[in-house]
């Protein structure tokens, strides 16, 4: 709660897309990027939900985020809410877990607290979806009320739903039900006016773990590989630097890590298996 509703972010952070309760694959991203608090990162939302360790994942990045404050920043994304997680898994595996919704309803009244938007050295504006026909300065996206629930639609429901349209200009309505796309041209005159570099958005899948989209005044970024343990794609993060432009971003790809039932890369064979010991060595 002390995390203003708009956090400024210094430069150099790593920035980083969903993670979606892959503890492995989260632990990897540390593993590549550089461990807090050496590395500042600022996460776009959507820990828990689709893999199997969301309260592992949610409960390290608050843990790091108590631990260091000033060196973690959590978004709120579109499924930290009560309603998408009693739909794609972390209501169930919380009460699998500790046999009681208890730690679910306290993990989702804190979610209330999560901002929605930071901005990253003044050039970047990062959220979990994207912009909204609801907001026209950044003063209006400071002024939204957070600490509820998210509703089905106004300017907290963009910020963490809305895609970046491709094809058509200007605002349209998003085929997820929630949000809405937005065209070249509102991206475009976003950042002019606000005199940012570039929208830094997650909450879609993309191959590689990154897409430039909008002449460069777009960028998605996705930070869990092999989304769902069966997409086959590729994660990234993206490092800021005070000198940084859309021209140059330096994106740090990783694939999924070792898992037991996974040959471990190197000389071993493919029939060759992790063990639990090994997979733990590897962690370390």
């Amino acid at each position: 709660s002390q995390d203003q509703s708009v956090p400024d972010v210094p430069a150099p952070v790593m920035i980083c897309g969903d993670t979606h309760g892959q503890l492995h694959d989260l632990l990897e991203l540390f593993r590549v990027g550089g461990a807090p608090p050496e590395v500042n990162y600022l996460f776009l939302g959507d820990y828990v939900d689709r893999g199997y360790y969301s309260v592992e994942v949610v409960t390290l990045l608050f843990c790091l985020k108590v631990r260091f404050p000033r060196r973690i920043t959590l978004l709120r994304g579109n499924h930290e809410s009560r309603q998408i997680t009693q739909v794609y898994g972390f209501y169930d595996e919380c009460v699998r877990k500790y046999k009681s919704p208890r730690v679910w309803q306290l993990f989702t009244d804190a979610f209330d607290f999560l901002p929605l938007c930071a901005v990253v050295d003044g050039r970047y504006m990062c959220m979990h979806g994207g912009l909204s026909p609801s907001f026209q300065t950044m003063e209006d996206v400071r002024a939204i009320d957070r600490f509820r629930e998210p509703p089905s639609e106004g300017p907290m429901c963009d910020l963490l739903w809305s895609d970046p349209d491709s094809v058509q200009s200007g605002w349209n309505t998003s085929p997820r039900g929630a949000g809405h796309l937005f065209g070249e041209d509102i991206a475009e005159k976003w950042n002019h006016i606000h005199r940012f570099d570039c929208v830094c958005r997650a909450h879609q899948l993309v191959m590689e773990g990154y897409e430039l989209a909008h002449n460069n005044n777009t960028l998605t970024l996705f930070s869990a590989p092999n989304y769902c343990y069966r997409c086959g794609n590729t994660a990234a993060m993206l490092q800021i630097n005070e000198n940084t432009t859309p021209e140059q971003f330096d994106f740090l790809q990783f694939e999924t890590a070792p898992r037991r039932g996974i040959a471990m890369p190197g000389n071993r064979g493919s029939s060759e298996l992790v063990t639990d010991e090994e997979q733990e060595l590897y962690f370390l």
